[in-house]
């Protein structure tokens, strides 16, 4: 099931997102939501009212506590940036004040010059969990979504942490819905591709990480407590490359769906 949060008439719902889209956009026309009672971290009913997905502002599909973000997940994109495959996960926080979401606009920041983007496999937490078993994960798990880890890149090169690079305004999309149907294991082997005004500047497969999900959620829980709609990102393949103010990115992922966000100038 695919679990969209949205609103309309100046109302806050979810909705799970019925029909089907070859390319996988919350643009088409044919996509309906099944508004949903309540929120769907629990038993959730479907309420039988339906509204055309064209007709309402989808949001980012959740509103995190907290981001946990892994860096240099992919070897191939550790080596293009002149890195190390690190010897355990490096974990840093994106703050809630950086998440949009689809069809949101990217406010390239006034620090920086060289602006990345990174695309990613978003893990969306169901429970509250704390020193999570790998046999457990999957019944942590609520869902999967698209991410983008916008980078100011000339910033994370000069700052030791990474807070101000990876956690301003804006530098987390996410969209634009969360799929529940897939397991860990088969969310480990999915495509995950980002463009830019049309052209493919990322192409790679979950299966490439170093660490699996199920090893990053024990790692993470290890540490913290994670709660009902937190995020996980998971790192990106090799191919990030610079953003620029018009640019638009678009980030997709097998079998989840398109986030696409455009940049503009901040202020």
């Amino acid at each position: 099931m695919r679990i969209a949060r949205f609103s309309i008439d100046g109302n806050v719902a979810f909705g799970a997102v019925e029909g089907e889209d070859p390319a996988g956009s919350a643009s088409s026309g044919g996509l309906v939501l099944d508004i949903i009672k309540g929120i769907p971290y629990t038993d959730f009913e479907l309420s039988g009212t339906k509204v055309p997905l064209s007709k309402v502002r989808l949001l980012p599909p959740v509103l995190p506590n907290k981001v946990v973000a892994i860096g240099r997940n992919y070897a191939e994109h550790a080596a293009e940036l002149g890195n190390e495959v690190p010897d355990v996960p490096v974990a840093f926080f994106k703050p809630t004040t950086s998440v949009i979401g689809p069809g949101d606009a990217i406010e390239y920041p006034s620090f920086s010059s060289e602006l990345h983007h990174e695309a990613e496999l978003a893990v969306v937490i169901g429970r509250m969990c704390r020193e999570v078993p790998r046999e457990r994960v999957k019944d942590v798990v609520f869902g999967f979504t698209c991410a983008n880890d916008v980078t100011a890149r000339d910033a994370q090169r000069r700052e030791k942490q990474w807070a101000r690079a990876k956690g301003f305004d804006t530098s987390c999309p996410l969209g634009p819905w969360v799929e529940t149907g897939l397991s860990p294991a088969q969310a480990g082997d999915l495509t995950v591709q980002a463009t830019v005004n049309g052209e493919q500047r990322q192409l790679g497969r979950t299966s490439d990480m170093i660490r699996s999900i199920e090893d990053l959620v024990v790692h993470i829980t290890e540490a913290m407590t994670l709660l009902p709609g937190d995020v996980i990102l998971t790192g990106t393949p090799a191919g990030v490359g610079p953003l620029n103010v018009g640019d638009e990115v678009a980030v997709t992922i097998e079998g989840i769906g398109t986030l696409t966000n455009k940049v503009i100038k901040r202020g």
